[in-house]
């Protein structure tokens, strides 16, 4: 498929595409490095995380989720090695979620992973169409959510 097809479809499409095509070389990557049972969602969960952990419930308002629904997703990841409960340091009956090394290997494979993405895209289109898109892209979101988005990223489940 040649790229004059790509430009007929909306910016809607055009975006939903670029970052589909990012998570999927993402976690082909990630999985050739040993990390094949991470998911999309997973990342979402790793953000709320790092650097100092997170409790349930606020993973479960960051994903927009169910407790119930982050519990299933920390036992998986507990039983795969990337994450583990620890006591709170606040709440003596409350517990946090912190990644483990496992799981901090795993955090900075996807960064460099994705840096080496932004990388060749800067190789593809330039670095100055790059930044442009990139503030164009800024402009546009804080514009139309002025006073109602979060700048962290969440999964559109």
């Amino acid at each position: 498929m040649n790229h004059e097809v790509f430009s007929e479809l909306d910016l809607t499409s055009l975006l939903s595409l670029s970052f589909r095509t990012s998570i999927n070389e993402l976690h082909d990557r990630l999985s050739e490095l040993g990390f094949g049972d991470i998911r999309p969602a997973h990342g979402f969960m790793f953000k709320c995380i790092t650097p100092k952990g997170a409790t349930g419930i606020e993973l479960a308002e960051y994903l927009g989720i169910t407790k119930q629904a982050v519990s299933k997703m920390v036992d998986y990841l507990e039983n795969c090695g990337y994450v583990m409960r620890k006591a709170h340091p606040t709440d003596k009956r409350g517990k946090i979620i912190v990644l483990t090394e496992r799981g901090w290997l795993v955090a900075k494979a996807k960064e460099k992973i994705l840096t080496e993405i932004e990388q060749r895209w800067i190789e593809n289109i330039g670095a100055e169409r790059l930044q442009m898109l990139k503030e164009d892209l800024s402009k546009l979101v804080y514009k139309e959510n002025e006073g109602k988005l979060s700048l962290r990223s969440r999964p559109v489940w």
